[in-house]
């Protein structure tokens, strides 16, 4: 993700438009136990040097009495979601934050004369050009603060029941990249703990984890609110004020917080520079170690962009990371259902 608050550019989702999608089957699973998948372990992703890689991995540190063996306790997986797990043009944040904006206009119609819902709903894209990350913080901190915890959960869970994605027109599951739930189970099966590190905010992303990626809320490190406890109401309540930004530099740091470990696999993806940090850091554990950016490089099947800079790339051959071209190295993207 880009560095600036939770979901930048905001103002995509207003003039979205994308190509067609492909889909395909996608079978998950949560499965931490150290055990074999027989037969194609990443059947969407096409042979090559990259997937002999990843699998020559896997076998290498998981065996026992192999002078690479690492122990199952800190087989720790970390992959950023925008992007990485799912598609980010538009980041699935935008298309909250405005379902937020849409409901409680609903509920409180004064709410239409007052910015920031009143750029919103006439689509006043001038608003947040002008206005920056000041304007974006606005957004937020009306659309995901001021209630409870259980409350703001509600909110979440009703979005993503019906929730489509534009331009595509498909459930938002159907936008998650199939070779990556595959890699996700094979990690898994190998005795690997998985994790989301990601810029998004973290309640949003928990309550889609388990279902979506077989990876449970307390595997989850995100952006988070402050938060403080009603006792009235014997609840937690959302404040209007971030308490840790989890991109870029931040993610190492949520990582130390929310894992105490570094990550032996770490994957992200180049577009924002966001994962270099966490790469790096992943890069310095005593194990051996595996890192894995997304190159997002096919207009037909899902998008094409780069960094005006390509410092995402750019640091990966010079770390020699290993990089994945989805228009040579998937077979398949998107998941079906």
């Amino acid at each position: 993700m880009r560095k600036r608050i939770i979901f930048i550019p905001l103002l995509l989702l207003f003039f979205f438009s994308c190509k067609k999608s492909d889909t395909l089957t996608a079978p998950t699973e949560n499965k931490q136990t150290e055990n074999s998948i027989t037969g194609d372990p990443l059947p969407s992703w096409n042979n090559g040097p990259l997937k002999e890689d990843i699998i020559a991995y896997v076998e290498k540190v998981t065996k026992k009495g192999s002078p690479d063996f690492i122990p199952t306790e800190n087989r720790i997986a970390t992959f950023d979601n925008d992007g990485t797990l799912w598609a980010e043009k538009p980041y699935v944040q935008e298309l909250f934050a405005f379902y937020r904006v849409k409901k409680m206009v609903e509920a409180n119609p004064s709410l239409a004369q007052k910015q920031p819902f009143k750029a919103v709903i006439e689509k006043d894209k001038s608003y947040f050009e002008k206005g920056g990350d000041k304007a974006l913080i606005q957004l937020v901190g009306a659309t995901h603060t001021g209630m409870t915890e259980d409350e703001f959960e509600t909110s979440v869970n009703t979005f993503f029941k019906d929730a489509k994605y534009p331009g595509k027109n498909v459930p938002v599951k159907q936008i998650r990249y199939q070779p990556q739930l595959e890699l996700l189970n094979y990690l898994r099966a190998n005795g690997f703990k998985t994790y989301i590190v990601t810029g998004g905010t973290i309640e949003v992303v928990r309550a889609i984890s388990q279902d979506f990626y077989g990876i449970p809320k307390d595997q989850v490190v995100g952006t988070s609110f402050k938060y403080k406890y009603d006792d009235a109401k014997n609840a937690v309540q959302r404040e209007p004020a971030l308490d840790h930004f989890n991109d870029k530099e931040g993610k190492p740091v949520g990582i130390q917080l929310h894992i105490g470990q570094r990550p032996v696999f770490a994957c992200g993806n180049e577009g924002g520079a966001g994962d270099i940090a966490m790469l790096k850091y992943s890069q310095g554990n005593k194990y051996p170690s595996f890192q894995l950016l997304v190159n997002h490089n096919d207009s037909i099947r899902e998008y094409s962009y780069q960094e005006k800079d390509n410092l995402s790339l750019s640091t990966a051959a010079k770390n020699k990371w290993h990089v994945v071209s989805i228009k040579d190295d998937w077979k398949k993207v998107f998941a079906d259902k």
